[in-house]
């Protein structure tokens, strides 16, 4: 009888226990839908001139990046199902398949703009590029779960992810694409830092790193040109500096309040890319300083909660996840950087697209899944520290 009442007693204290504890990072969720939801608006504000010219639907733009909302929804369902003991097992192979993809890319890839990036599948447009920087981050925090040691003692252990992030780079500088390199680049040496590496093994790395963008940067006329133009677009405000020029006209026009949602200017075919690479430009112009600091805001907190995520995985011993969490939140927040540093002219443009706002199924894609990824890592961290204090309790 006494075993009885005990037993109802545990099982009432673990039914109340599954009541108050939460099992997942609401502000990451609420943020992120929120994030999403400003990408949307701006997408369809900023692409409808450019829709209404080329395609006579001036919300052909939006439709699409609906079709792209559903998908990531129903993809984002089966991703938080997937337990991270998967991705860990399966990286490699994951690895193998992109790296076929990046070399497919190279032979029957769609053209755009001078650069062979996309796979063509129906009203699907896949950019291997973009998946590469998700599936390098699985085999990287793969390979510091089983060789972090290595990489603390010894100058090899140091060099083989490097290796392999040339073999990625080789092939993504021959769509050509800088953007993607750099990143996968600085994000590596800030997971290999995370990870206890020692200082000398980076400033070498680092040395060799910016000797090899200078060299690429010279190598192409183009990429001299962006670096060159950034310094000065007024010079040649209808030549080389023409993006520039009117991304920064776009954040005067706007000033602290904005002109009001959908009355931009430069968005009317004056600023190229409006809708994808220059979309922060479109934001600031229409909503001001007030919606470029909320964004940012916004942008900051999943960046934050992608690091501190990561921290309590790698506290309770989850290696795998808390290299992971950390790399998307390096890769976040190093993208945005970047993004922003382009529209601004503080940094040479390199059309990378800014995280869940511009325009862009595979890179709204693969940032999605990389967010379901975070949920997924922050539900299995709260899931052994609530196993742990249940088995308190039953105590």
């Amino acid at each position: 009888m006494l075993t009885f009442i005990l037993n109802k007693i545990i099982n009432k204290h673990k039914r109340q226990s599954q009541i108050n504890i939460v099992l997942y990072d609401r502000m990451l969720l609420w943020v992120t839908l929120g994030l999403t939801c400003v990408g949307l608006i701006m997408v369809t504000s900023a692409s409808m001139p450019i829709g209404a010219r080329i395609f006579h639907d001036p919300f052909h733009f939006f439709k699409r990046e609906v079709f792209y909302l559903i998908f990531a929804f129903a993809l984002s369902l089966c991703t938080l199902r997937v337990p991270m003991v998967f991705w860990q097992r399966y990286s490699i192979l994951l690895l193998i398949i992109n790296i076929i993809m990046l070399i497919t890319v190279l032979i029957i890839g769609s053209i755009v703009h001078g650069a062979s990036r996309w796979i063509i599948l129906g009203p699907l447009r896949i950019q291997p590029s973009e998946l590469s920087k998700l599936v390098f981050f699985f085999y990287l925090s793969n390979y510091l779960v089983r060789k972090v040691d290595e990489v603390r003692t010894n100058f090899w252990g140091f060099c083989k992810p490097m290796g392999v992030m040339i073999v990625l780079a080789v092939l993504l500088l021959a769509q050509p694409d800088l953007g993607t390199v750099i990143i996968l680049f600085v994000t590596t040496l800030a997971i290999l830092f995370l990870a206890g590496a020692k200082l000398w093994q980076f400033l070498s790395i680092i040395c060799s790193g910016m000797l090899a963008v200078v060299l690429l940067i010279i190598a192409e006329p183009y990429r001299m040109r962006r670096v060159t133009s950034f310094w000065n677009p007024w010079q040649d405000p209808f030549g080389s500096g023409y993006q520039l020029t009117q991304s920064l006209m776009a954040f005067g026009r706007g000033a602290c309040c904005g002109q009001g949602l959908g009355n931009s200017v430069q968005k009317l075919e004056y600023l190229p890319e409006a809708h994808t690479d220059f979309i922060f430009a479109i934001l600031g112009e229409e909503l001001g300083f007030i919606g470029v600091l909320f964004t940012l805001c916004m942008v900051f907190s999943i960046a934050f909660r992608a690091l501190l995520i990561g921290r309590h995985a790698l506290e309770i011993h989850q290696h795998f996840s808390g290299f992971l969490a950390c790399s998307i939140g390096i890769w976040f927040s190093f993208q945005t950087l970047v993004n922003l540093g382009a529209a601004v002219g503080m940094l040479p443009i390199k059309g990378l697209t800014l995280p869940l706002i511009s325009y862009g199924g595979s890179s709204f894609l693969i940032m999605s899944t990389a967010i379901m990824l975070l949920l997924r890592i922050d539900f299995e961290s709260r899931m052994v520290k609530y196993q742990a204090f249940t088995r308190h309790k039953a105590i």
